[in-house]
């Protein structure tokens, strides 16, 4: 039986872009609160923002939902 790589990412770097901070600015919301509405920190919210932290999947569906976006619209894979 042949092997195949069907479906596997050969890119060497990937990086993910978030829209967090725009979508913060459309609804006037800071760091802090927005932490609050989905139960972690502020600087949570901070380093996910500065892509220096890639949130769990619950988080970033909680995310989108405050946003009332998808998630591809607040997380995009590049």
């Amino acid at each position: 039986m042949k092997k195949t790589n069907i479906g596997v990412n050969m890119m060497t770097e990937e990086f993910l872009e978030n829209t967090i901070k725009v979508q913060r600015a459309k609804m006037n919301l800071t760091q802090e609160k927005l932490a609050e509405l989905v139960g972690v920190t502020r600087k949570t919210i901070n380093t996910i923002e500065n892509g220096k932290f890639i949130p769990s999947t619950m988080l970033a569906i909680k995310l989108a939902r405050i946003f009332r976006v998808p998630v591809e619209e607040l997380f995009i894979l590049k």
